[in-house]
């Protein structure tokens, strides 16, 4: 299983491109949190990261509705850095249904992160959002 899911790698085999010309391209990373420092620490904390070649663009949002329009214009997301409580208790694990279930996107990698772990206990997370 690889880390980030390639989704410009299916469209270029189809379109017959180069595999070389979707390494140049970046993994589109989406931030998903109420609070400000938390997208600067990450931003601090993964400023100069690349993998596989490919740097990361980093998208931020500060509520899952916010993310929800994002995902709709970003379908290539990699990976969701996602915030539990937010607008609402649980918020993330709102959105995370959205995009499993609504945008019927199993391909994005989803991060929970909360400073309220009650709100998301990882057990039930597990079984019933990923």
């Amino acid at each position: 299983m690889d880390l980030f899911a390639d989704h410009r790698e299916q469209k270029n085999t189809q379109n017959g491109a180069h595999e070389g010309s979707h390494k140049l391209s970046v993994w589109k990373v989406l931030l998903v949190d109420d609070d400000e420092q938390m997208h600067q620490i990450t931003r601090l904390a993964l400023s100069g990261f690349s993998f596989e070649g490919r740097k990361l663009e980093l998208i931020s949002a500060y509520s899952g509705i916010e993310a929800r329009e994002i995902c709709l214009q970003h379908t290539d997301l990699a990976l969701a850095l996602v915030d539990v409580v937010m607008e609402s208790e649980h918020a993330g694990l709102e959105l995370v249904k959205y995009i499993r279930e609504e945008l019927n996107n199993s391909l994005v990698r989803i991060v929970l992160r909360t400073g309220q772990a009650g709100q998301a206990p990882e057990d039930r997370v597990i079984r019933e959002y990923e």
